[in-house]
């Protein structure tokens, strides 16, 4: 086994050579092309003063210099920091400030925003290409990769070389990986899912299929276009694939295995049929990694919403007291980047905390029963309430601000905010809509809170924090909703 990433890259390109690797809509990719590109970017950061352990974002759509930038990166010894190309001010100021970058890599559409060092990856090409002579060692941590984690703005895990080869290595294994394989992948590069399937495909010899972004209509004619045999969806994405018309050609397809992440338990069966593929569950997280797992064979599973069982390396229990799951072993992230009390409190009495709820059942297959985190899932986003709730609060007519999960049939949360105004401002349509397009020019879209309710006082805790369990019962409301209308 490769043991670092930069390490995998030069044994793959030797092993596979002219085999394709990376395929995007008008560019495809071998092994060796992919090597040698990543070695030219690598040698032009050098040249520009990077130095080992600087951190470097990535801020560009699905393109083919998103994955040679990382590689580059790595090869360089720096630290990559994946930055979403849907962040507004706030968001992206945060992420470039917290981490300390160096420089963005990114393309001439998103470089007019960018505050600081700015390398446009069309001049970095350019370079002689050369080997980069920098020592890489498995525990350099390789990503610092901004999530909402538990409480408060969105941290920085420190992922390492290691961390990324297990990970890879452990969903390679659950997917019983072929050399006729194609890996499909719709998610945006800057998420963990794209990176690791790109490893995967890199221990594998097989190519990796990256479509510009996710499409309904579009998927499955990309998944018989492409011949491709494994994906992985969640959030939203089932649900929306399901919405979709049925077709005489959905079970047209070479798709063998769709790894997933909490689709609906009374679906899994309709998904299969539907499509002629099992669909196995994957659950883990930024800071842990591949936790739990169902194996391709686990027939049983089907419709019971079992997330499947630890893999090798890894140990997970559900606490007695508290219900939480817990997870402790490797891969596992270094910690979070200047939160070492954060870091003490996820890893306190030695498991990794994370904040989910749940249960084992009689097969020993866990499942998810809730969660104890301050944060909104929408879909496949993970939303900080700390954060959305600081920039409502910047408004001149907001006093308190509380942002709050509430169900929703097509994405699971919807992000909803309660408001305690200044005295002054009127609590009516004209006010909502204010605050609104205030978060819109300072968030990523799917932060903007869906709903907005006006409420007289909050109830606090005795720390005097906002009581939030109250903002999730109807009966607790102070006034009646104002509901915004608004496009998630």
């Amino acid at each position: 086994m490769s043991e670092t990433i930069p390490d995998l890259l030069r044994h793959a390109a030797r092993r596979y050579g002219r085999r394709e690797f990376l395929r995007f809509p008008d560019t495809s990719l071998t092994f060796q092309d992919a090597d040698e590109q990543s070695d030219r970017l690598a040698t032009a950061l050098v040249d520009k003063g990077v130095r080992p352990g600087d951190r470097v974002a990535i801020m560009m759509e699905n393109v083919p210099g998103w994955p040679l930038s990382w590689l580059a990166v790595l090869k360089a010894g720096a630290i990559t920091v994946p930055v979403n190309v849907r962040y507004r001010a706030a968001d992206l100021e945060h992420v470039l400030r917290d981490s300390g970058a160096v420089a963005t890599l990114t393309t001439d559409e998103h470089a007019p925003h960018i505050p600081g060092t700015v390398h446009l990856l069309a001049t970095l090409g350019s370079s002689a290409a050369q080997v980069p002579n920098v020592p890489v060692m498995p525990h350099d941590v390789a990503n610092f990769q901004y999530t909402s984690g538990t409480t408060g703005f969105p941290k920085a895990c420190m992922l390492t070389h290691d961390f990324w080869l297990r990970t890879a290595g452990i969903i390679a294994d659950q997917a019983e990986l072929r050399d006729d394989d194609v890996m499909l992948m719709a998610q945006a590069y800057s998420y963990m899912d794209p990176q690791w399937a790109t490893l995967m495909c890199l221990i594998g010899g097989i190519p990796l299929v990256v479509l510009p972004r996710f499409s309904a209509s579009g998927f499955w004619p990309a998944v018989r276009e492409h011949g491709a045999t494994l994906t992985y969806v969640l959030g939203t994405m089932p649900l929306l694939l399901h919405k979709q018309a049925p077709s005489p050609l959905d079970r047209d397809n070479r798709m063998r295995l769709v790894l997933c992440s909490g689709i609906r338990p009374d679906l899994h069966r309709e998904f299969e049929e539907r499509w002629g593929a099992p669909w196995r569950e994957l659950y883990g997280s930024t800071e842990s990694g591949p936790d739990l797992l169902v194996p391709i064979d686990a027939e049983e599973t089907v419709g019971t919403g079992a997330m499947g069982v630890a893999p090798p390396g890894k140990e997970v229990v559900v606490d007695e007291e508290t219900g939480e799951i817990l997870v402790r072993g490797l891969p596992m992230m270094n910690g979070y980047w200047n939160h070492p009390e954060a870091t003490a409190h996820a890893f306190r009495g030695g498991w990794y905390h994370t904040g989910d709820l749940g249960f084992r059942d009689e097969r020993g297959y866990v499942h998810h029963a809730g969660r104890i985190k301050d944060m909104v899932r929408r879909g496949g986003e993970n939303i900080s309430c700390a954060e959305v709730e600081s920039v409502l609060t910047q408004h001149p007519a907001v006093l308190q601000a509380a942002l709050v999960p509430i169900p929703d049939d097509l994405w699971g949360e919807l992000p909803k905010a309660f408001l305690q105004l200044r005295p002054g401002h009127a609590a009516d349509e004209e006010t909502a809509m204010s605050v609104i397009e205030h978060a819109r020019r300072r968030l990523a879209p799917f932060k903007i809170p869906a709903y907005v309710e006006f409420v007289e006082e909050f109830s606090l805790t005795p720390s005097a924090r906002i009581e939030k369990r109250h903002l999730q019962r109807p009966d607790q409301r102070s006034t009646p909703a104002l509901f915004m209308g608004l496009t998630p």
